[in-house]
């Protein structure tokens, strides 16, 4: 015969193990119900930090497809490659802004920006920047201007602008502008002083 307190035991287990499964099947249920937070995909802003500088960005407006010249103080770093990243960067936190006056699709960012002498600079855009853009020449190109007016108005000696997508080319944004060849920074300043 069993000893009494060996089934007391036994049984105050199998009531602690039902207990517990019965939490477990119930955290289980509010965790697959509980809804899931879309996370925040907007680009990082400047560093908050260091000294700030004073600088013109040229914002597109869709509504009467102009480039305007907007000034903005933002953090800068000494570097002259991180600073056209940071310059890139400030422009598009007001594009994702809800009240962008050239709305560009969530997630969109700047993956980095390479200054290669003489004169060269390579913006690599990431994937959700092209694939969310709403198509349309005078949109595109009003992207396209809007990057390429913007880094070379603050970062001396540049000349041509190569445009990726995710590190590869690509042949056009969002299937109007592009991308397959370099941009005459001449040329497209001139397009964007016609815009203003």
């Amino acid at each position: 015969m069993i000893p009494r307190h060996f089934v007391i035991a036994i049984a105050v287990l199998l009531g602690a193990v039902l207990a517990l499964s019965f939490y477990v099947w119930h955290m289980r249920t509010v965790a697959v119900s509980a809804p899931i937070a879309s996370p925040d995909t907007r680009p990082l802003a400047p560093p908050v930090a260091g000294p700030t500088e004073r600088v013109t960005l040229f914002v597109a407006h869709d509504n009467d497809g102009t480039l305007r010249a907007e000034s903005a103080q933002i953090p800068l770093s000494s570097g002259r490659q991180q600073r056209a990243e940071e310059l890139l960067r400030a422009l598009l936190s007001l594009y994702l802004d809800k009240s962008s006056p050239h709305v560009l699709g969530p997630g969109s960012e700047i993956r980095s920006v390479f200054l290669v002498d003489p004169g060269v600079a390579i913006i690599d855009l990431n994937s959700a920047f092209a694939d969310t853009h709403r198509s349309g020449v005078l949109v595109e190109e009003l992207t396209v201007a809007s990057l390429i007016h913007t880094i070379s108005a603050n970062t001396p000696d540049i000349l041509k602008v190569k445009i990726l997508v995710d590190g590869k080319e690509r042949d056009t944004l969002a299937g109007h502008a592009d991308l397959s060849s370099f941009y005459d920074v001449t040329a497209v300043n001139q397009l964007a002083t016609q815009l203003q």
